[in-house]
């Protein structure tokens, strides 16, 4: 009969990571709950979706000026 412990190994982080899907990667950072690591993905997305709207922004105004 096995008494239920278990072991983990010890260069792993315990909690949760966000996973970057473009560049196929973990991220370093580690959140000791899901509701912190949801909260910066959510964070990130929107930085990286405002980053996308003022490339297009800037492409534009380039083309109608040119």
């Amino acid at each position: 009969m096995r008494n239920g412990t278990r072991f983990y190994c010890e260069t792993a982080p315990i909690g949760f990571n966000i996973y970057d899907n473009e560049e196929k990667l973990r991220l370093k950072a580690t959140y000791q709950t899901r509701v912190e690591a949801e909260s910066e993905c959510q964070r990130l997305n929107l930085e990286l979706l405002q980053g996308c709207g003022t490339e297009q922004e800037h492409f534009a105004t380039y083309r109608r000026s040119s």
